[in-house]
Formats: structure tokens, C-alpha cells, sequence
């Protein structure tokens, strides 16, 4: 397998995400894009806070529908939290040129932009991966065995323009 696999990122960024979702006042200022394609639906929870002030916005699309639907911050959060609580993970690396088919239905993706800063902290902390969830190691062999090498990121930590691990 030519993928590095990511379910210790994921634990640790389950357990950041929750912390926001439940304790956002710890954050001096955070933003949080999550985007969940899983079953042909779409589950997305955003929520950001500038100079005091929080914007939020959670909403979905199920399978078949063409118009998204707003939903309530529990639901957005716990569909994303049960993708955060599978068994393994292998990121993307965003190479449009072989990229055509990555997003199979079967397997729950989810592209993660955030950034934050706690309160009292001197710097802010960010990353923007997609990541792709599956129950175990030998579902993600098997998934990545049928797709380009090169569509996955084999290194950690990982750093490119389009995608980056926190820095």
C-alpha cells in the first residue's frame, strides 16, 4: 500500500472538533469548514469567529435531492463525528489530473478546512485535507490498490499548496 494512513490525525482531530462543537468559547478565533459526502448526501457544518462575533451555518443534502436543506448543529455534528469514528483513513492529495472517480460513493469523504487560535495562545494552528474514511486496513488496502498511487499522500506530515497537514 502506498498511502500513509491517517486514524491517529483523525482521533486526535475528532477530539479537537468536538471540543470547538461543545466549548467554543476556549477559542480566541477559529474557523471550521467540514464538508461529508457519504451515501450520494452531503452533510456540512461551518461555523467561524472573527473579532468576537459567530457566524454558523449547517446543512445537508440527502441522497437524490437536488436542493440543500438547513439542519440543526447536533445533527451536522454528529454525522461528521460518526465519519471521525471509523477505523482508518487515507487523505488525498488533490491531483486534479488523475483525480476523476476518487470520490466513490461506497466510501464517506470528507474535505476539512480549519484553523484556530486558543485563548492565550500566541499563534494559530491550521490544515485543509480531504480525507477518506473506511471501517479497517484491509478496506483502505483495497481502496487504494484500485486508484492511482499518486492521488494519496504516502508522507506525513504532508505540505503542499493545495492541502497541508497543521502547521
Amino acid at each position: 500500500m502506498n498511502a500513509a494512513l491517517y486514524a491517529d490525525y483523525v482521533t486526535d482531530l475528532r477530539g479537537l472538533f468536538t471540543e470547538l462543537d461543545r466549548h467554543s468559547e476556549r477559542f480566541q478565533t477559529f474557523s471550521a469548514h467540514l464538508e461529508l459526502a457519504v451515501a450520494g448526501g452531503l452533510v456540512v457544518y461551518e461555523t467561524a469567529r472573527r473579532k468576537g462575533q459567530t457566524d454558523s451555518l449547517y446543512y445537508g443534502r440527502p441522497a437524490g435531492a437536488g436542493t440543500n436543506q438547513q439542519m440543526s448543529q447536533a445533527s451536522a455534528f454528529a454525522a461528521i463525528d460518526r465519519f471521525f469514528a471509523l477505523g482508518q483513513f487515507v487523505a488525498l492529495t488533490g491531483d486534479s489530473n488523475e483525480g476523476k472517480g476518487t470520490l466513490d460513493t461506497q466510501y464517506p469523504h470528507c474535505a476539512i478546512r480549519f484553523s484556530y487560535r486558543r485563548k492565550g495562545h500566541p499563534a494559530a494552528r491550521a490544515m485543509l485535507m480531504v480525507f477518506v474514511g473506511f471501517n479497517d486496513d484491509a478496506d483502505a488496502m483495497h481502496y487504494v490498490a484500485g486508484h492511482a498511487p499518486s492521488l494519496f499522500v504516502a508522507e506525513r506530515p504532508y505540505r503542499t499548496e493545495r492541502a497541508h497537514e497543521w502547521t
